[in-house]
């Protein structure tokens, strides 16, 4: 089933639900950003998105552009004050996988998000690989020292517009993975691991084009799990999907997640009726 075909149309992705969640013990989930429009933050590729509209906000994200160039610094920092994240609320596709971490079902959320909604939501933080790392912390890129995202948001506020490091007086940034940089090996490992480890893979609004993140859609297929792919556009990867469905991600994650939960229960309910009564 592709995004052309039934998985397209809320019958075809619908009616398809019993296939793709029976018998399904591990769950992994890979979300992108996507997943957190509903909540007011912007995504940032497409012809109307973040980097289209104003091409020198990439450069914000690009390591060695933001370690060279003050004026970029400066620029970042004024963006974290009024980034939506702050103001952010969890929507029903963070609720929803939330409640299936806290299910029988075994769930790693595997995000490239740096935004916590995951968390927030109610997902355990050790249920949570977030591969790009956080907004919530900032770090020095001289001595690794790590701090609240907050506190360095009150220097700014208070006239400091680049804040260095307290420590070595070095180079503040979120704590995230920015263009140029590499994914910290022990956290990649965690997330190949759960998708190794999936009897279902779902990628749930990400382009799937950045890498590695994208690539773990093929571990996991590699190793035997069904991939869906819920996401508006298509992906290179949806040639190797089990199904593609393109319909509004606050709808599908809760429906697929309530199925998941009631096919889990199904052989519990099973086994009840198979015991004699009592007499």
């Amino acid at each position: 089933m592709t995004a052309a075909g039934a998985a397209g149309s809320p019958a075809g992705w619908a009616s398809g639900l019993s296939r793709w969640t029976v018998g399904v013990r591990q769950v992994a989930v890979l979300t992108g950003a996507g997943i957190s429009t509903d909540s007011g933050i912007s995504d940032f590729r497409g012809p109307s998105r973040l980097w289209t509209r104003d091409p020198a906000a990439e450069k914000m994200s690009t390591y060695q552009v933001y370690i060279s160039d003050p004026a970029v610094r400066l620029r970042s920092w004024q963006a974290r004050l009024s980034h939506p994240v702050w103001t952010a609320e969890p929507n029903p596709a963070h609720l929803a996988l939330a409640r299936l971490t806290r299910s029988p079902v075994g769930t790693t959320v595997i995000t490239q998000n740096i935004d916590g909604l995951h968390q927030r939501a109610g997902t355990p933080a050790d249920c949570v690989v977030e591969l790009h790392g956080t907004m919530y912390q900032a770090v020095c890129v001289g001595c690794g020292r790590r701090s609240d995202m907050a506190g360095e948001l009150a220097r700014v506020r208070a006239g400091e517009g680049d804040p260095p490091c307290t420590g070595c007086g070095g180079i503040l940034k979120s704590a995230t993975v920015m263009f140029g940089q590499q994914l910290d090996a022990t956290v990649l490992a965690r997330a190949i691991a759960a998708a190794e480890a999936a009897d279902l893979f779902l990628a749930i609004g990400s382009t799937l084009i950045v890498e590695p993140a994208a690539s773990l859609c093929a571990v996991a297929v590699r190793a035997g799990a069904r991939l869906i792919i819920i996401n508006r556009d298509p992906t290179p990867y949806d040639k190797l999907a089990t199904a593609v469905i393109g319909e509004p991600i606050g709808e599908v994650v809760p429906e697929l997640v309530d199925r998941l939960l009631a096919a889990r229960r199904e052989p519990d309910h099973q086994a009840a009726s198979d015991q004699p009564s009592a007499r």
